[in-house]
């Protein structure tokens, strides 16, 4: 058998064990999300990974409003096993993602501010005008967001550094679970606040401070995590939508 490669795995296994030992049967709501984590000793946002990661297997269903529930008992079709037959088995929880985003291109900003060009700049501005467009024109696409990210990193003049935001911004991209927390939040009005993220982001690198730059894209970070947290609470009463399929 192999072992859970990521803490959220360790929890969700957990969780699946008590299901299958019966302590939660089919139609059961699992406990509130703030007393797993607490049982358990992790952060809630573990919890919510786990319940994603069960979700994808088949075992619960969030429900409008009234939290989670068991709908399958583990079985040849959703083993109990560490590994997911989903595929989550090497998949990356969205909000372990966005803390290792929030560390490294932090950092990154700041490095960037001693190095960028007046034609960094001029893409950044390229960047965030067509990521201003394609919010006033509705779209949900995040191909802009990512352009501006992956060209801060670039303007680091190291390619290394810009060869690791890339391959984070891919394993988004490759994640089941990402696109899970996203695909059923239809209100997009908190990316207006995440644009205005960017300006002053931008605003950093062309007075080419590096310490501003840091501060400003480790809140930006910050405010993306805790918009996804609010958003996707289903023990919140004000849950207003299916995060998943």
């Amino acid at each position: 058998m192999s072992e859970p490669k990521r803490l959220y795995q360790e929890i969700g296994f957990l969780l699946q064990e008590r299901v299958a030992k019966g302590e939660f049967k089919v139609g059961d709501r699992l406990p509130p999300e703030r007393d797993i984590a607490e049982k358990m000793d992790v952060s809630r946002s573990v919890v919510r990974e786990a319940i994603i990661m069960l979700e994808l297997k088949g075992l619960v269903e969030v429900r409008k409003g009234s939290g989670v529930y068991v709908i399958n008992q583990p079985s040849e079709e959703n083993p109990l096993t560490h590994s997911s037959a989903s595929g989550t088995s090497s998949d990356i929880g969205p909000f372990e993602l966005l803390q290792a985003r929030q560390l490294i291109e932090s950092e990154i900003a700041s490095f960037a501010a001693r190095y960028i060009t007046k034609s960094d700049i001029q893409r950044l501005r390229e960047a965030l005008n067509t990521e201003k467009r394609n919010l006033e024109a509705g779209c949900d696409d995040y191909d802009s967001d990512e352009l501006f990210h992956l060209t801060i990193a670039a303007a680091s003049q190291n390619s290394i550094l810009a060869d690791v935001v890339n391959d984070l911004w891919l394993r988004r991209h490759e994640s089941s679970m990402w696109r899970q927390l996203h695909s059923h939040i239809v209100n997009h009005d908190y990316r207006k606040a995440w644009l205005l993220d960017h300006e002053q982001i931008l605003i950093a690198l062309q007075k080419r401070d590096p310490e501003g730059a840091r501060k400003a894209m480790w809140e930006h970070l910050e405010n993306v995590k805790q918009v996804l947290f609010a958003l996707s609470d289903v023990d919140d009463p004000k849950f207003d939508g299916y995060l998943f399929p």
